[in-house]
Formats: structure tokens, sequence, C-alpha cells
């Protein structure tokens, strides 16, 4: 079993993502993202370790979310990781406050009890859009990912923790929206 802690979007605007899934779904053996039964997220951290414990972990995210209101994302590209299997994720517009949320998590939790795609300096950003793309449409899946040429904007709401697989959410807290003047 392992934890992650992630921001998710737990709103109306999870279905620009959720039509992408869809698209890139026509790539992969089984539609991936569905099947978590996880809404669109950013993923911070993912620990295997026995030593970081739920509340340790969930810890951590309340520490990193505190002052942080729904954050309000754009995505203009969708890009892609070798694999195998080929990994598709929408590239978010340069975000301060996801970097943020990140560096606060690592300097939380020791980032060695991290998985190394997470760690400082390795993570990367994404909104997973498909993990499983089929060998012998992979190079649909990439053309797919260089022809993208819009603009799509999700807020995400919520924070939380949770264990997998399958996911099960050990705890959650929505963030305030941001005030507007």
């Amino acid at each position: 079993m392992a934890l992650a802690i992630n921001i998710r979007a737990d709103n109306s605007s999870a279905g620009e993502i959720e039509r992408l899934w869809e698209q890139v779904g026509a790539f992969e053996i089984e539609l991936s993202m569905r099947a978590l039964g996880y809404l669109p997220h950013f993923t911070f951290a993912i620990y295997d370790e026995p030593t970081i414990d739920e509340q340790a972990a969930w810890d951590a995210m309340l520490a990193a979310a505190t002052g942080e209101t729904q954050l309000r994302v754009e995505f203009t590209r969708i890009r892609w990781f070798e694999g195998p299997p080929l990994v598709v994720w929408a590239q978010p517009a340069v975000d301060e406050h996801l970097a943020r949320i990140h560096a606060s998590i690592s300097a939380a939790i020791d980032p060695e009890h991290c998985r190394p795609y997470y760690r400082p300096g390795a993570w990367t950003p994404h909104c997973t859009l498909g993990i499983g793309v089929a060998d012998e449409r992979r190079d649909d899946a990439i053309a797919f990912a260089r022809a993208f040429d819009r603009s799509i904007e999700v807020v995400f709401d919520v924070v939380d923790c949770v264990a997998f697989p399958p996911v099960r959410v050990i705890a959650e807290q929505r963030l305030p929206t941001a005030l507007q003047f």
C-alpha cells in the first residue's frame, strides 16, 4: 500500500480533464484514469515506506496548504513520459503555488522516503491523462499530444491524502475560494 498527497479538482471544471481522459483512453488497452475512481489531480508525493504513516502524510499536506486557496490552473500543452508504458499528461502553465506546496511537503517529510520521481529536482507537475498507452498506439498518442492546440482551465479545490491501490481517501480538506477584488 502506498500513500499519496494530492490536490484534486472536485467541481465541474474537472470535466475538461475527464474529456481528455476519454480521448487519451482511445490509445490505451483499458481506460486507466476512469478505472482509478478518483478525480483529476496533481500528486505532490508518494510514499511506499511504512515509516511514513497516514497521519504524518496528512499533517504535511495540511501544513503545506495553510494559507492556500483554490488553484485555477491553465493547461496549454499535452506531454508524455516515455515509460514503458507511455504516460500522457497535461502540462500546467507555470504555477508557483504548485511548486510552493511541493517544497513545503518536501521540507516536512524527508524526500528520501518519497518515490524518486516526486523528489525535489525530479518532480514534474503534471495532471495524468493516461497511464497505459498500448505499444502499438504509442505514435498515435504522441501525435495527439503534439496536436493539442487549445487552452483549458481547471480549478483544483481539495487537498487530500490517499492510500492506493485501490484509491481510498484518508483525509481531505476543501480549500477556500480566492478573494477577488
